[in-house]
């Protein structure tokens, strides 16, 4: 598009429209078209590409659909996103093999030990578990795990109960409906293990009496990490317990509210990471629940907002103003 540089000009990016700007494009889309003087006003619009000039009367602009304008502009947004994550790539591939070296240096071996393998993790846990005095904290995001695992969990603590460890227990809100996560509850009784759920919470942790945690290196968990750095530590037991401040015990009620505008307060963090870039793999594991689920909420909230399309959807987010609310 050629645009007249003899008019005067106010640059700034879209996220930025001038009041002038944006009254002249509202106008222009309710109308269809605009005189091209009343454009003067506005030079941003045409700098922007947000009018185009009418092919049947030069004397006339007409304004680039929100949509369309919208998806050009994200576009080499996105490109730069791709760009960045193959830099990621290959600066990790670069930084490989000096972290294979410093792995091998001895004053960490002791601080930070790495676990490979389901039988090592897991006897390493029973062996530091079993060991445990005074306090188990455990984080446990996620839901649908096979029942075995509690079978393990149940082995684990049965000790503990007889010894008064005091433990607490972070679990997603997805957990309140999980059998073999009530079943384990039931077990154990919950007057002896603390519970509250969250929404959304970081990986899975498991720290111990306070001087030793175990955090998944890996999302296969296939490698863990025995951390027994006092500061490690003691950091992620803070980590844990601002979590547990935020948490809802299993007694209470999920405050989640609805908006008169339909939109629940899962769907409002649903939108939330759907801002933040992440794919619906990444928003269900990070909220506990199924691809599937994670689907049907964004296309209620999609509904909710009047959205056509996914790049609409993150526009109409953004305007709306409900990440605000919560």
């Amino acid at each position: 598009m050629r645009v007249n540089r003899d008019k005067p000009s106010h640059p700034h990016a879209a996220t930025e429209l001038c009041p002038a700007g944006s009254e002249l494009y509202a106008s222009a889309l309710r109308a269809g078209r605009i005189a091209r003087s009343e454009a003067d006003s506005a030079p941003c619009l045409l700098d922007l590409e947000l009018l185009h000039p009418d092919p049947d009367d030069a004397h006339w602009l007409r304004p680039v659909p929100p949509s369309t304008a919208l998806a050009q502009m994200l576009h080499p947004i996105e490109r730069e996103i791709q760009d960045r994550r193959r830099l990621t790539v290959e600066l990790a591939d670069a930084f490989e093999p000096f972290l294979a070296i410093d792995a091998q240096d001895p004053a960490t071996t002791h601080a930070i030990t790495v676990l490979e393998g389901l039988g090592r993790i897991n006897a390493t846990l029973d062996r530091v578990i079993a060991e445990c005095s005074e306090e188990l904290l455990t984080v446990q995001p996620g839901s649908g795990r096979p029942a075995y695992v509690f079978g393990e969990a149940m082995r684990r603590v049965d000790p503990l109960l007889n010894r008064n460890v005091r433990m607490r227990t972070l679990y997603q809100h997805t957990a309140r409906h999980q059998p073999a996560i009530l079943a384990y509850l039931d077990h154990v009784g919950v007057d002896r293990v603390q519970v509250r759920t969250l929404e959304e919470i970081i990986d899975r942790l498991i720290i111990v009496d306070r001087k030793v945690a175990f955090v998944p290196a890996r999302r296969d968990r296939q490698v863990a990490l025995e951390l027994r750095h006092p500061g490690l530590v003691t950091y992620l037991v803070g980590v844990f317990e601002q979590f547990w401040l935020h948490g809802v015990r299993l007694d209470e009620e999920i405050p989640y509210t609805v908006k008169p505008d339909g939109i629940s307060g899962v769907q409002i963090s649903i939108a939330r990471l759907l801002i933040e870039g992440h794919v619906d793999e990444a928003i269900a594991r990070r909220l506990g629940m199924n691809v599937r689920t994670c689907r049907a909420h964004i296309a209620k909230l999609a509904a909710a907002l009047g959205s056509g399309s996914r790049a609409q959807l993150g526009y109409l987010i953004a305007q709306s103003g409900i990440l605000e609310q919560k």
